[in-house]
């Protein structure tokens, strides 16, 4: 097999990452690039040096040649593209969160388990190296029984300032952390209470808490604040505590973990999702890429992470969305797996 030739639908911000980093393996050829906007389409072809370009995706996924794409557009334009290239028997990585409703979730996790390519939905947290030696302490018995849970997971206003009319901080943000306390205590969400503030006026709140409760009787909490100072010194402040019967296990993402100081005050760059490093891109979103064109190469359905419990994240972030609209604890249901 030679390189994997891979498609990008959605060049935002995020998109653009996704090009890079695909740039960066050596197996893989970045093949197509399909967005709307035709200026964009052509500043990213470029750059990268892509001549296949497309406006329209079934076009792309007409191309025989096409092995796998990286759907990167919005949350809520997630599930016809994803349908779409699965039916095409394409092998799609698919940014988080899954898609906007659970049905969506629902009907892709059935098309992924009927189609020919492989699909995984990008939870990046778990190619972050401390999130993955939690997972294996917890494993092991390190800590004993999970009993509390508590993620901090918060960025600037500035940041958000675009988002917040397209996707809120629980959904945006929170739904990594609930996928990493799911993988982390391998239980359910049973219920959910939150509560929001709307500061800016804008579509989706700015800022919101989560209280979990698992089937097995563990708490989770989500801090996800995305009105920050914008003179904040991190991209992300990004916290996690794992609190067991026999021990703890404490992680620290940002501060102080690198920090420069200089005339425009003191900043902590990422040194951990999508650094660069000699010049090249590097980190969790390389290294999840990677091991997904490894799984397509050797055969594998990927296991790291399975889209049922991408899925399971989305069902419990909604949950947490809906209880703070209404003021109300809202059980989670689960689908027979």
């Amino acid at each position: 097999m030679g390189k994997m030739r891979f498609g990008v639908i959605g060049l935002g911000w995020f998109g653009e990452k996704h090009c890079e980093a695909l740039a960066e393996l050596a197996d893989v050829e970045l093949y197509a690039l399909c967005t709307r906007n035709q200026s964009r389409l052509y500043e990213v072809a470029q750059r990268f040096g892509v001549v296949r370009t497309f406006t329209d995706y079934h076009e792309m996924l007409r191309d025989p040649e096409l092995d796998a794409v990286s759907i990167v557009t919005m949350w809520d334009q997630h599930a016809a593209p994803t349908l779409a290239a699965l039916a095409a028997g394409k092998h799609v990585f698919l940014e988080k969160p899954m898609a906007s409703t659970v049905a969506d979730c629902e009907q892709i996790v059935q098309a992924a388990e009927r189609a020919r390519g492989s699909l995984m939905v990008g939870h990046i947290c778990r190619f972050n190296p401390r999130y993955a030696a939690a997972k294996e302490a917890i494993a092991a018995g390190r800590i004993g029984r999970i009993l509390s849970m508590y993620a901090r997971r918060n960025i600037p206003a500035a940041v958000t300032a675009g988002l917040l009319d397209k996707i809120g901080p629980i959904i945006g943000d929170g739904v990594h952390d609930t996928d990493l306390m799911l993988w982390f205590s391998q239980d359910k969400v049973v219920s959910a209470y939150a509560q929001s503030v709307n500061v800016r006026g804008m579509k989706y709140p700015d800022l919101g808490w989560t209280m979990y409760r698992f089937a097995g009787g563990a708490t989770g909490i989500l801090e996800n604040i995305w009105c920050l100072p914008d003179r904040t010194p991190f991209q992300i402040d990004e916290r996690m505590e794992i609190i067991g019967t026999t021990g703890s296990i404490h992680i620290q993402e940002t501060h102080p973990n690198f920090s420069i100081s200089d005339g425009d005050g003191w900043q902590s760059p990422d040194t951990t999702y999508w650094p660069t490093l000699h010049g090249r891109r590097s980190g969790a979103l390389v290294a999840e890429l990677a091991y997904f064109a490894r799984c397509i190469r050797e055969g594998e359905r990927p296991a790291v992470i399975t889209p049922r419990e991408s899925l399971e994240a989305v069902r419990a972030c909604l949950a947490a969305e809906e209880s703070a609209r209404t003021g109300a604890v809202v059980r989670v249901g689960h689908a027979a797996a």
